[in-house]
């Protein structure tokens, strides 16, 4: 099963500081949401294992994240792979990072995803609907983070 999603997400923080925030692969990981253990590898990468519960379909996969900058085109392009109970999930992302209006920033995002085994078998709307759940909450979560360094620093 393959899906695509795009966005944009408007956070309330200047680009500078989203950019430090996104670019560092412990933010990253700790901003998945059912996420139950975290391991930082390297500057750039993460392994995170997160706890699933897709229709009948329950367990834990285990992901790598790779985080790949591009500061020179304000983008930051990002690769998750993994799997468990016999399936496989692939999510190839990137997000453009733009300063917004009043001293904030955008983020124009699109993300890819490759489902296979038993996750890919629950069916289109089932998975569609867990899909925009994690982004949404995962874009949540990187706000309140921000926004929250942001009140405590100033």
């Amino acid at each position: 099963m393959n899906l695509e999603y795009t966005g944009r997400e408007e956070i309330p923080v200047g680009t500078d500081a989203v950019w430090a925030y996104v670019t560092d692969p412990a933010n990253v990981a700790s901003c998945v949401p059912d996420m139950v253990e975290s391991t930082i590898v390297d500057a750039r990468t993460a392994d995170v294992v997160v706890q699933v519960a897709v229709g009948p379909v329950r367990g834990k996969l285990k992901m790598k994240i790779t985080l790949d900058p591009q500061p020179d085109a304000h983008r930051l392009n990002m690769k998750i792979s993994g799997g468990g109970f016999g399936s496989v999930v692939d999510v190839l992302a990137g997000a453009g990072i733009t300063a917004g209006s009043a001293g904030g920033t955008v983020l124009d995002w699109k993300a890819t995803i490759a489902m296979r085994g038993p996750v890919a078998t629950v069916g289109g709307r089932v998975i569609d609907a867990q899909a925009k759940r994690v982004i949404t909450q995962t874009f949540e979560n990187v706000k309140t983070r921000l926004t929250g360094a942001a009140v405590q620093a100033g």
